[in-house]
């Protein structure tokens, strides 16, 4: 499917920093509950992600990551997903997380 750039202009993917991380044992899959600051203008959001294969929850504290912001949020058990972090399958189809290679200001947008 082909999309015009006015519609990838529709997805605000922005750098947050994850702030928490704590395991989610409500999950039907393995997950973590993520918090993660994308600066002043959008604040903190909370959101959760099937990644306990590549990762520990102390391990991504202070990681930054991409993630979209402007979904409408879903319940995802007890948890209020209010982003969609993002990642990409490795050869098992485990996901590892997708992240700036430098640091950046939190909020910033993909483009």
């Amino acid at each position: 499917m082909t999309i015009t750039y006015d519609d990838f202009q529709k997805v605000e993917i922005r750098v947050g920093r994850i702030t928490r991380a704590e395991p989610f044992p409500e999950a039907r899959k393995p997950a973590y509950k993520l918090w993660v600051d994308f600066g002043p203008e959008i604040g903190e959001r909370k959101s959760s992600a099937q990644i306990t294969r590549h990762y520990r929850p102390e391990d991504l504290v202070g990681r930054q990551v991409l993630a979209v912001v402007n979904f409408p949020p879903r319940q995802i058990g007890p948890v209020r997903s209010e982003v969609l972090v993002l990642g990409v399958p490795d050869a098992d189809g485990e996901v590892v997380l997708v992240a700036p290679d430098q640091d950046v200001p939190l909020g910033g947008r993909l483009f």
